[in-house]
C-alpha cells in the first residue's frame, strides 16, 4: 500500500533520480493495482498532526507522518523508504519500531 500523500513525493523522486521511464512504471503499478493507494482516513488527520508536532525538531512532515498513521491503522510494521533518518526515530503506537526496507 502507498499512502495517497506519498504518491506525489515518490513520483517526483523517481522522476528526478531515475527518469521519466521509471516514473511511468510507478504510475502504471498504481493504475494496474499492483500497488494499492491508501487514502487518509478521517481519524488519521489528528494523528498526523500529533506526529508532526511531536517530531517538529526533526522535522517530520505531513507526508512521512501520514505513512506512520496509515501503518498504525493497518497494523503494518514494514516500511519501504529511503528516509531511514526519520523512520528509524519515530515510535509508532502499534510496535516498538518499523522494519525498514531496503
Amino acid at each position: 500500500m502507498v499512502p495517497v500523500l506519498v504518491v506525489t513525493e515518490v513520483s517526483y523522486l523517481v522522476g528526478t533520480r531515475l527518469g521519466s521511464d521509471a516514473e511511468v512504471r510507478f504510475l502504471g503499478d498504481l493504475a494496474s493495482g499492483h500497488l494499492g493507494v491508501e487514502p487518509v482516513a478521517a481519524g488519521d488527520w489528528m494523528r498526523i498532526a500529533e506526529l508532526v508536532h511531536a517530531y517538529r525538531d526533526m522535522p517530520l512532515g505531513t507526508v512521512d507522518a501520514s505513512v506512520v498513521a496509515a501503518a498504525e491503522r493497518l497494523d503494518v510494521m514494514t516500511v519501504a523508504t529511503i528516509d531511514r533518518r526519520h523512520f528509524a526515530v519515530v515510535k509508532p503506537r502499534h510496535c516498538d519500531g518499523f522494519d525498514l526496507v531496503p
